[in-house]
């Protein structure tokens, strides 16, 4: 347990997730869109937790292992595609899932004595490019004032 309380890039990460999503509600409600509690435990929204997290691994890695490091090697491949994930192909299903929403609706309506119920499918599940962006603009930061003052300068 204490070689996990001294990991550098995974208290980074975690503190990065953390900030995310608490950022979630606070950035819905200065948006003029209200304070909506939910935001603190969902995958969507700006900024990106995954993104955000990916991105404070790796800048930790880079500032610990190295930029010519295997370790870091890896880290940056798999924020990259933890990124193009939440980008495309998370996005994608989201937008799908309220299409399918809105088809299971009609239905619905159209057979209102039939054995047919709604579904409701979640549509927050990915990202626009602006929302990982920030997710990896806020991981960077605190991964690298975090491995800073704890590594360099505590």
């Amino acid at each position: 347990m204490a070689d996990l309380l001294e990991n550098t890039a995974l208290i980074a990460a975690v503190i990065s997730f953390i900030v995310a999503q608490v950022l979630k509600p606070i950035l819905n409600a200065a948006a003029g869109k209200g304070w909506e509690w939910h935001l603190l435990k969902t995958t969507g929204g700006m900024p990106s937790s995954h993104s955000s997290t990916a991105a404070a691994i790796t800048s930790s890695i880079a500032m610990t292992e190295g930029l010519a490091s295997p370790l870091f090697a890896l880290a940056f491949f798999v924020t990259i595609v933890i990124m193009n994930d939440a980008m495309n192909v998370r996005y994608e299903t989201g937008k799908h899932s309220k299409l399918l929403n809105e088809w299971s609706q009609i239905l619905s309506d159209m057979h209102k004595n039939g054995p047919f119920s709604p579904q409701n499918f979640k549509t927050m599940v990915g990202h626009s490019s602006i929302q990982v962006i920030a997710g990896a603009v806020l991981g960077l930061t605190i991964g690298i004032l975090y491995t800073y003052f704890t590594r360099f300068h505590g």
